[in-house]
């Protein structure tokens, strides 16, 4: 059985239940899962996730 080593998202605070895990895998992939929902995991490739987190930080510094 694989052994994946989960870590916690440094935005996810110790007080909520809303925490993100985020998990490399030995063939290149990247696995996300939600605290309040560990057993829902989310697969990616780095490259899908690194344009994903652009575009919400270059949406997130737009004013209305």
């Amino acid at each position: 059985m694989l052994h994946i080593s989960w870590q916690k998202s440094s935005f996810s605070s110790d007080e909520s239940n809303n925490c993100l895990y985020l998990a490399a895998s030995p063939n290149g992939t990247v696995r996300l899962r939600e605290s309040a929902t560990p057993a829902e995991v989310i697969t990616t490739t780095p490259t899908p996730l690194e344009h994903f987190i652009r575009a919400l930080k270059s949406d997130g510094s737009r004013s209305s």
